[in-house]
């Protein structure tokens, strides 16, 4: 059955996607070239609700059984309306983030969606206690404004999010999870619909409303699967998340080394520099793929490991992270301490 729904939500979308399309010009949810942007005309944007629609007719079709299913469609409603507003009025970064803790809040509140606690490898249990609900909400917006980071090509966040639900479905499957494996293979099959108008020449962009719905749900996704057990195992969502949290994470870096708010836009992110190293569009998508896929690839391997197993294999992930970081210039072009401390022992020997 869930292979079935699974193909259904990858038809409604092909067929809804042109339908949305044509809504976002007649209502001018468009997005127009500047500076920052790569594309050079005016494209309609909002595609995310096509994934949307196509999600709702999979849940209602497949009717997965879950205490937290009503939050979660609450919470989405409530993220693709910010979307919706966001791609056709340009909402402030305030009502944006508003938004999401609105629907986080939902998440956690009203569903009950919390990482209460982790057992530590060694023996032990440490609670969260009243932060359960601060550390959830953070994860959910975090991870939400992740997704929306990267999606600067053609295709690069539905790509780089059917990677991790792909990811998620899989480890579900392993772990016997089945209204988690369920949710994510509908969201998948939705997101692999659009993705046929939405890579290299795109059609369409899914905008704020496709890339706050996709990191929202893989957010909830991922705790859903993962919290409340080990140390080790709560790492495994990041590790799934790695090109996206990588991506934000030294984009914080970046404007703290430049002396940059926090807020402020800019032209250096992973993409951007893949395409300054003379990578085409279609290059810079595919090698980026090819990231996230490794990166899931090392998170199933991870939840495998022993722990000692476990901790070896972060730090090599640390390393490589950092190396690749360095060699394309993700912070700044001067920034380069291990590729240098490296040359330097290299040559004393």
């Amino acid at each position: 059955m869930v292979s079935l729904v699974f193909v259904i939500c990858v038809l409604a979308s092909l067929a809804i996607t042109p339908l949305v399309k044509k809504m976002a010009i007649a209502i001018g949810a468009v997005d127009k070239p500047n500076y920052r942007k790569v594309h050079e005309k005016v494209m309609p944007r909002m595609g995310g609700l096509a994934i949307f629609i196509s999600f709702m007719i999979g849940l209602l079709l497949l009717k997965p059984q879950s205490p937290f299913n009503l939050a979660i469609v609450i919470g989405g409603v409530i993220i693709i309306i910010t979307g919706v507003l966001d791609d056709r009025f340009e909402l402030s970064a305030k009502a944006k983030l508003g938004g999401q803790l609105l629907a986080a809040l939902v998440v956690v509140l009203y569903g009950g969606v919390k990482m209460e606690f982790i057992t530590l490898p060694f023996g032990g249990e440490m609670e969260f206690g009243f932060l359960s609900v601060p550390l959830t909400i953070l994860w959910i917006v975090g991870i939400t404004n992740a997704i929306n980071l990267i999606d600067g090509l053609d295709g690069l966040a539905a790509g780089v999010s059917s990677i991790a639900l792909v990811t998620i479905s899989l480890m579900a499957f392993m772990k016997g999870d089945v209204y988690v494996m369920s949710m994510a293979l509908l969201v998948l099959g939705s997101t692999l619909g659009f993705l046929r108008y939405n890579f290299h020449p795109a059609k369409i962009f899914m905008g704020d409303t496709g890339a706050l719905f996709l990191g929202y749900i893989i957010a909830v996704l991922s705790l859903l699967g993962f919290k409340n057990i080990t140390v080790i195992s709560l790492v495994i969502p990041i590790i799934i998340l790695g090109v996206p949290i990588s991506d934000t994470f030294f984009a914080i870096v970046r404007r703290k080394v430049n002396k940059q708010p926090l807020s402020a836009p800019d032209k250096s992110h992973l993409h951007h520099c893949l395409l300054r190293m003379g990578y085409t569009h279609r290059q810079t998508v595919i090698i980026i793929y090819a990231l996230a896929s490794m990166f899931g690839l090392a998170a199933i391997i991870f939840s495998m490991a022993t722990i000692w197993g476990a901790f070896i294999m972060v730090a090599v992930l640390a390393v490589a992270i950092e190396l690749f970081v360095e060699s394309i210039g993700l912070v700044h072009a001067n920034y380069k301490p291990l590729l240098n401390f490296m040359r330097v022992r290299i040559k004393r020997n």
